[in-house]
């Protein structure tokens, strides 16, 4: 199965900081969509709403610092059963982040737009740990017809 994956550093923030952004309900709403409610605990689901549709997402894992997995429960069917996950470590004054979207059937030309998109809200992440302020959903760059 293909698999979306990126990898960006965030300067001056601990492992705990980008924790954080992944698994509050107000860190993700600072990157990835302001529209974001439910329950970020193991087990739990969050839903993203954005101008153009939203997700669901089951609370696979949150290990301190270190790592965070969901799984897809509602959404487009491309996405249906497929996980999101960050690794993070620090080197130096970064801390790494590994990003994964796993478990695509196939690599559709929707799956194209996602990696764009993904990479467009991991650079959110990253701009709102570095700078204060990320460009979550309803003012993300729009990368085509699709958003």
């Amino acid at each position: 199965m293909p698999d979306i994956i990126h990898r960006i550093g965030v300067e001056n923030a601990t492992p705990e900081q980008v924790y954080t952004a992944l698994t509050t309900l107000d860190g993700l709403a600072g990157w990835w969509a302001e529209k974001t409610t439910g329950s970020t605990d193991t087990g739990g689901v969050i839903e993203f709403r954005f101008r153009v549709g939203g997700f669901d997402m089951k609370v696979l894992a949150a290990d301190p610092a270190r790592h965070v997995r969901w799984e897809v429960v509602a959404g487009p069917d491309e996405w249906l059963g497929t996980t999101v996950s960050w690794h993070l470590r620090q080197e130096g004054d970064y801390t790494i982040v590994l990003f994964a979207h796993e478990g695509w059937r196939e690599p559709v030309e929707f799956m194209s737009h996602c990696s764009t998109k993904w990479a467009v809200f991991l650079v959110s992440l990253k701009q709102l740990l570095e700078t204060g302020e990320g460009a979550p959903d309803p003012r993300d760059l729009p990368i085509s017809d699709w958003h």
